[in-house]
């Protein structure tokens, strides 16, 4: 089968479209023809050599895709050939055809197209783990969402409104207005402003009960105030860097907070099978009449994943980066 392979890690330009071993399915996974996947930050460091897959899993770039079932395995009873599925893969997704554990695929909503589909898996399964399952998010709360027009973030964004929370977020001066289009109550510029400031103004001195942040060491002071007494901070990434400096651990224990981290690809397969069926319970029907949607920002050729690979790294987009296979 063709599947878009890393020549040597590094940059972009070590994507190369080529030929690779077509995966056979066992009892209970599908086999899928993938006609669409999407980028992820966890695809550029694989890339780069920084991110390896879990052992045993496909060495090809690419945790989600959407696609047709062109053969079940003998234990399967959910799907059947001709179904179209979407979900969220341990690796493989840059590729031809893909397989699946059955319990992790999702059926497509006929209002979706595939391109629509493969952006939906990775961004929703991680907010709704963030919010739900770690951030315990309650109607009537408030959150708080770092990179409000990430993938993540405009999932986030839509899951917790769906929760009937208020939603505040920091973006880009350029992707303020796209988060109030998804329904934020609050978007921060935080190139304009200190964004803890702003959030503290908002609520009244009182701060949020929830806060999904990706960057880490050089936002975490900031957090902490931002904080309600009971509040919950749930760290998904350290893009700014893992070191605080000069922090008083007292503020954690005075307002009673959890500082919880997390990340998805490396849970088990249980965990992810169970975390896949309790958001789809609860997010599919928004889905089919249109309550909630994903986010696509562009979508691109596969053969041209180099130059998405580049977009994303700028940083341009809003939402989700979609490769179309052919």
């Amino acid at each position: 089968m063709k599947a878009i392979l890393v020549k040597q890690p590094g940059g972009p330009e070590q994507l190369v479209l080529g030929e690779y071993e077509q995966p056979l399915p066992k009892p209970y996974e599908l086999l899928v023809r993938v006609q669409a996947t999407a980028l992820n930050r966890a695809d550029t460091l694989q890339r780069q050599g920084k991110y390896p897959p879990p052992k045993g899993e496909s060495p090809l770039l690419g945790l989600e895709m959407a696609g047709e079932v062109v053969e079940a395995g003998i234990n399967c009873t959910r799907f059947k050939k001709g179904d179209k599925v979407m979900g969220l893969l341990p690796g493989g997704g840059y590729a031809e055809y893909a397989v699946i554990h059955e319990e992790m695929a999702m059926t497509i909503p006929d209002n979706l197209s595939m391109e629509e589909a493969a952006a939906i898996p990775e961004v929703f399964l991680t907010a709704w783990q963030a919010i739900s399952w770690l951030g315990k998010l309650q109607a009537g709360e408030r959150i708080l969402i770092h990179a409000g027009a990430s993938g993540v973030g405009t999932a986030g964004i839509q899951l917790a409104r769906a929760l009937q929370a208020q939603v505040l977020v920091t973006a880009s001066e350029n992707k303020v207005k796209a988060c109030l289009d998804l329904g934020a109550h609050k978007a921060i510029n935080y190139n304009e402003v200190p964004f803890e400031d702003e959030v503290l103004a908002h609520t009244n001195s009182e701060g949020v009960d929830v806060i999904v942040d990706f960057i880490a060491g050089p936002y975490f002071k900031q957090n902490i105030e931002c904080l309600r007494l009971d509040g919950r901070l749930v760290l998904l990434a350290s893009l700014g860097g893992g070191k605080v400096e000069d922090f008083d651990l007292r503020q954690i224990l005075v307002k009673r907070l959890q500082v919880i981290g997390s990340t998805l690809r490396s849970r088990t397969r249980d965990y992810q099978i169970k975390l896949t069926q309790d958001m789809a319970a609860f997010a599919m029907p928004l889905f089919e009449n249109g309550t909630i949607k994903p986010v696509v920002d562009s979508v691109f050729d596969w053969a041209d994943a180099t130059e998405a690979h580049g977009y994303m790294e700028a940083n341009k987009n809003i939402g989700k980066i979609v490769l179309r296979v052919n």
